[in-house]
């Protein structure tokens, strides 16, 4: 499907959104985000034109290392991106976050790694503006979909869930299980998504984040040459790039959320400002301000640990734990906004509502609370976690 042209022209062919302008940038398209947000949410309407709006200013390949021909921008500001895109629709930026730390991580490892084989990827995003889609969602861990060994390569059959943005993306970075010696390994490549062999299958009807369109994608017997494996790894247990993966994406992914709860608690001020001041509405607003607060801590953590450039199990940990601290205090946050607004906050019309419904989605992204405890416990005690996911 070809996406819709966006509101306005004039970010159109802006080039890639140059580190420290990217924040800037997003703020120019809020207004335009923030009008349709209502529309795509009642609809579960894929946020096409904000897309559109998002190619064209360059925000695409703002990730992509300066050398490669992108906008060189890192970790910390691509999360105030996300965080602050979700002022204006949350949906856009929680399906834009799953393209973000997909080119995230191949330019980390293009910096600080120095992986060459991921310099191809990074040149395609940075001209021409591919958009890179993840089935973290499917994939984790444990891997999804079956890869038969065939002539040359691999058969691959597979159904990847919670594939956000899937019909505005053009690779999905994802994998699937296959027999090895008799144990189970998973293979990672890049699938086109104009294959013949992958359609998008439209069963995103949710509670919240209604316009990431992450519908589930279909593969049904695509061939992967042996050449286009980027990876093989035994099924189930982590794996050094997973640590890489982890520690990047989380940090991304959960600006997000920080940002609804942000943007709840402005509702929420706005509509209790109107009201006759009295303890119970003053004590709601610091208990608000209190586990918002904790939020924004818990998140900062998470981007000095990725700042740090050392991914490992401990990384991996002091991530998790942060993922962990900032889906609690934001849902809770967000919890006391709804109170703090009253009944006001009830009607679709003020936002609120949205807001209580898109940040119900932090639960679900891993380490979830059980792994996570897990994991954590295990690492303070001195246990292997290889297989705690």
């Amino acid at each position: 499907m070809t996406l819709a042209a966006p509101e306005t022209s004039r970010l159109k062919n802006f080039g890639p959104a140059p580190a420290g302008r990217v924040v800037d940038i997003v703020r120019e398209l809020l207004p335009g985000f923030a009008k349709r947000a209502d529309a795509h949410d009642a609809g579960d309407r894929f946020v096409a034109e904000n897309y559109a709006a998002l190619k064209d200013a360059g925000l695409v390949e703002t990730g992509v290392p300066v050398e490669l021909g992108g906008g060189g921008a890192e970790i910390a500001e691509l999360c105030e991106m996300l965080r602050t895109m979700a002022h204006g629709c949350a949906s856009t930026a929680l399906a834009f976050s799953m393209h973000t730390h997909q080119v995230a991580i191949p330019a980390w490892r293009w910096r600080h790694q120095k992986v060459a084989a991921v310099e191809p990827l990074l040149r395609r995003v940075a001209t021409d503006r591919i958009i890179l889609l993840s089935s973290g969602g499917s994939d984790w861990i444990g891997g999804s979909g079956k890869a038969e060994r065939v002539e040359g390569g691999y058969r691959v059959t597979a159904r990847k869930v919670f594939t956000s943005g899937a019909e505005a993306g053009d690779l999905l970075m994802t994998g699937a299980i296959t027999e090895q010696d008799g144990t189970r390994m998973v293979i990672h490549f890049g699938l086109p998504m104009k294959a013949e062999t992958v359609k998008i299958v439209d069963t995103w009807r949710t509670l919240g984040m209604r316009g990431t369109g992450s519908n589930d994608v279909v593969v049904d017997g695509h061939f992967i040459p042996d050449a286009a494996v980027a990876l093989s790894r035994k099924a189930g247990e982590w794996h050094p790039l997973f640590q890489v993966i982890a520690t990047t994406a989380f940090p991304l992914i959960y600006a997000v959320y920080l940002g609804v709860a942000q943007s709840a608690r402005d509702i929420a001020i706005g509509l209790a400002a109107g009201k006759q001041p009295n303890h119970h509405l003053t004590e709601l607003a610091g208990r608000m301000e209190t586990t918002l607060r904790a939020a924004q801590i818990a998140h900062r953590h998470m981007v000095e640990v990725v700042e740090r450039n050392n991914p490992s199990a401990e990384s991996v940990n002091e991530v998790m734990i942060g993922r962990t601290l900032v889906a609690q205090n934001a849902i809770q946050a967000v919890e006391f906004a709804m109170e703090l607004a009253g009944g006001a906050g009830f009607y679709r019309a003020n936002g609120l509502e949205r807001c209580f419904r898109d940040i119900q989605g932090a639960r679900y992204h891993p380490l979830q609370a059980g792994p996570q405890a897990r994991y954590s416990g295990s690492i303070a005690l001195g246990l292997p976690v290889a297989e705690v996911f």
